[in-house]
């Protein structure tokens, strides 16, 4: 019997069968469950068509994408409802809304359960519609890919907005490795229901600057 398959008891002085390596990683993964990479969609382009999207808002309401034409719309898939990026993203939204055309529609996309995201986003009190993808389906089916080395990127790279979000009490409260690791995007579509601009972040800091969205808003 080989060395690396067997141990010695003592109190027999027999040699025993080690555990077979397929059980000891079994059960390890009973207690740290690694994620299991998603499958992911191609990604949103410009000239194709706005994405199929309907999802409950925290408003109570059912967003649903495709009764919008006539409007440009600013899509932005976040992360988690506690996020500190998003949440800091979202009040830099809110108070520069007054700079956005009213003919214009901004809808956020958030992983989480509706009524979770209806609680964290209350401080807020945005003029805007977000709406909960509580099984993720959206992400995924608009290519939102993830990458916990991007999500390190990001948060080295913004240590003042994470004391700053941390100092207003935008904490993350989870531990999941696959909710982290998700880098957003921001999608712009114009009245007809093309897409005009997809810009998937380089990493979880990495938004469309504001003043870009704002004058889409406009017109531009």
């Amino acid at each position: 019997m080989e060395e690396s398959h067997a141990r010695f008891s003592l109190k027999k002085k027999t040699l025993l069968p080690a555990p077979a390596p397929g059980l000891m990683v079994a059960a390890i993964g009973n207690v740290i469950k690694e994620p299991r990479m998603p499958h992911y969609m191609s990604q949103l382009v410009a000239g194709t068509s706005a994405p199929n999207l309907v999802l409950p808002a925290i408003d109570g309401s059912v967003f649903d994408l495709s009764k919008v034409k006539g409007k440009r719309v600013i899509l932005t898939f976040f992360r988690f409802s506690s996020c500190p990026l998003c949440n800091m993203r979202i009040r830099k939204i809110v108070q520069r809304w007054d700079e956005f055309s009213k003919d214009a529609m901004m809808v956020g996309v958030f992983d989480a359960g509706v009524d979770e995201l209806a609680k964290r986003m209350k401080k807020h009190s945005a003029p805007f519609t977000i709406v909960a993808d509580e099984t993720y389906e959206h992400f995924l089916n608009n290519g939102i890919r993830k990458s916990f080395g991007k999500f390190v990127l990001g948060a080295a790279k913004s240590p003042l907005t994470l004391l700053q979000a941390t100092l207003r009490g935008y904490v993350p409260l989870t531990l999941s490795v696959s909710k982290l690791s998700t880098i957003p995007a921001d999608i712009l579509i114009d009245e007809s229901g093309t897409v005009v601009k997809a810009h998937y972040c380089k990493d979880t800091a990495d938004h469309l600057p504001l003043e870009r969205m704002i004058a889409f808003s406009n017109g531009a």
